[in-house]
């Protein structure tokens, strides 16, 4: 009997461990806003160099103090150096990392084949994404909240400053944008920034004090372990949550009466993230 209940506690272990993944704290960023912290997971394997500049700005200490200067309703919430006057040694131009060449071996989880803006929509890495497999390329989407580089007009022209999207997926976004991370704790904090009028200066509040303020960014896996924030992130190919993509589906429940056409809006159904005690 003893042999059995330890057999069990042994499957339902790694069950659990199946579900939930713990991201590498060196592809997490802890934003500490006046009102909390904001955790983004970076994305590497679809934006190096974007990813490696952020980390370096970080680590530079150049978001210490600035501002989301720019923050529209349903849109897209802009921080960074309005200013553009802030020293660093890491504001070279970079090259626009739109999308990747698909990978066949990529851990890619399709949801919808043709998605509204893309051939396939589905789960990259945890990553709401999209792949187009006669193009040959793949790409991370404008769900809430992304994380991606701002610029100008041209392509190659992202710097310092980046954006988080809020409420409606800008979706018109994908593939023009250079996206490298996401928000997987504290969205609500973002929610919560001060707006600006979109018809107004496009949307950039003028006055400092009524900007939602940056007092720090750290790298996660530069403090000690002590310090980590224990979250963990749902996994695209867990039984849980394909369970829950099923059911959203087929829409069983009995609250339901019009039972939908079995298509589901990929950015609104994404991977949890949990906050451990």
């Amino acid at each position: 009997m003893r042999i059995f209940v330890l057999l069990a506690l042994l499957v339902s272990t790694t069950v659990f461990s199946k579900e939930w993944r713990t991201p590498d704290p060196d592809n997490l960023v802890y934003l500490h806003l006046e009102s909390g912290i904001v955790v983004i997971e970076l994305a590497p394997f679809m934006a190096p160099r974007h990813t490696e500049q952020f980390k370096a700005l970080v680590r530079e200490g150049f978001y210490n103090g600035l501002d989301f200067y720019r923050v529209i309703e349903g849109f897209v919430a802009q921080g960074g150096d309005v200013s553009e006057k802030k020293a660093s040694a890491h504001k070279g131009k970079l090259k626009a990392e739109f999308v990747r060449p698909l990978f066949e071996g990529a851990p890619f989880s399709v949801l919808e084949s043709p998605d509204l803006f893309a051939p396939q929509a589905g789960y990259l890495r945890g990553f709401a994404a999209g792949r187009d497999p006669e193009a040959k390329v793949e790409w991370l989407l404008h769900c809430p909240g992304t994380v991606a580089m701002a610029r100008d007009n041209e392509a190659d022209s992202g710097t310092t400053d980046f954006y988080i999207t809020l409420g409606q997926a800008p979706r018109h976004l994908d593939r023009n944008m250079s996206v490298f991370g996401r928000v997987i704790y504290g969205m609500p904090l973002i929610q919560a920034l001060p707006r600006g009028n979109p018809e107004i200066n496009s949307g950039v509040i003028d006055d400092p004090k009524e900007r939602g303020k940056i007092l720090k960014a750290v790298v996660a896996g530069d403090l000690p372990k002590e310090k980590h924030l224990a979250i963990e992130v749902q996994e695209q190919e867990s039984d849980a949550f394909k369970k829950k993509l099923a059911q959203a589906r087929t829409m069983e429940s009995p609250f339901f009466h019009y039972k939908g056409n079995g298509k589901l809006d990929i950015c609104y159904h994404l991977p949890k993230s949990r906050l451990q005690p």
